[in-house]
């Protein structure tokens, strides 16, 4: 699996990415448009969705929208759980969206968490070595039926049978796995992805002084995947080391920041993890705060920094992109 261009230009230095979380209101796609150019302007590298069908809008839908108004932004889920679409019908969403984009789409997977939304939807919630394996299971599905040819596979949670998805994408989108467990996921990071998408086990809400192992954390999660690469003969430097944080709020002094975290009615939240975890899953910030945290994961070796925010908070974005991505 050769290097691929969006996972090189770590070799110019660190980039940014959103996670946008869009309210569940009737005019918010609309304002998704006019705020992700605003991002592409700020200077952002990329925007995910996330995929939560029960809570959230769907990422294939407002990525689509965003395609057509965007010309730099790169556009992903984050991330797809792989048991919520069958494989098949996730490469020609992916298809289609990458050439609308103008080769411009993130494959973002992960093995699927939200356990009340499978009940919601009467999906099995699958032990998580079998969520794994359905993966696994997509991405065989994906390379097989992007290879220009018929393809035939029989996997452990998904089959397909002489089925091509054409036109496929131009160059095979870069693949983002979500997910920090060290001996099944980050292995798979190692097989399939272009990208991790990783974080400590300590929330970013915690005290600063915490940053000490919050490094050593890291640093540790980036090394196993590094031992996974090797062990499967892959150079490690074709996998771009990605960290999320959620959920950013920040102001221009702490004081700020935490007021207008403590206004947040997390409740109606459509993010899934800020509904369930309440105000322990904000990060409020001001801008020396957020500067120190950015610069402590980056010694421990993240290249890449995907952030989730508000889609009406452009406070939080304007101060990112003004003040601490130049400082980082």
């Amino acid at each position: 699996m050769a290097r691929h261009p969006w996972v090189a230009e770590a070799d110019n230095g660190i980039r940014w990415g959103l996670q946008t979380i869009i309210p569940a209101d009737r005019e918010a796609l609309r304002r998704l448009l006019s705020t992700a150019q605003e991002m592409e302007r700020l200077g952002f590298d990329s925007l995910f969705i996330m995929d939560h069908p029960a809570v959230h809008a769907d990422p294939f839908i407002a990525l689509s929208g965003v395609a057509a108004v965007t010309r730099k932004l790169w556009l992903g889920q984050l991330v797809m759980a792989a048991t919520y679409r069958h494989p098949a019908y996730v490469a020609r969403l992916q298809a289609d969206l990458d050439n609308l984009s103008g080769g411009r789409s993130i494959l973002g997977v992960g093995s699927g968490w939200f356990e009340a939304e499978y009940e919601m939807m009467n999906l099995p919630f699958l032990p998580i070595r079998e969520r794994q394996e359905a993966l696994d299971d997509m991405m065989a599905i994906l390379d097989g039926v992007w290879s220009g040819e018929p393809f035939s596979y029989a996997g452990r949670q998904a089959t397909v049978a002489g089925m091509m998805i054409d036109p496929a994408p131009a160059l095979r989108p870069p693949v983002l796995v979500g997910g920090s467990g060290e001996k099944g996921t980050l292995r798979q990071v190692a097989q399939w992805g272009d990208a991790c998408n990783l974080r400590e086990s300590i929330p970013a809400s915690d005290p600063a002084e915490r940053d000490p192992e919050r490094v050593a954390e890291v640093t540790r999660k980036f090394e196993v995947l590094g031992r996974h690469c090797d062990d499967l003969g892959r150079p490690r430097d074709e996998v771009l080391r990605t960290h999320f944080t959620s959920s950013l709020v920040m102001g221009r002094s702490q004081e700020e920041a935490d007021g207008r975290a403590d206004a947040v009615d997390t409740a109606r939240s459509t993010s899934a993890g800020v509904r369930s975890r309440g105000r322990s899953f904000l990060f409020a910030a001001g801008p020396e705060r957020a500067i120190a945290y950015f610069q402590a994961l980056k010694s421990a070796g993240a290249q890449y920094f995907v952030i989730q925010v508000d889609l009406d908070d452009t406070v939080t974005m304007e101060l990112l992109a003004t003040v601490v991505m130049p400082a980082v």
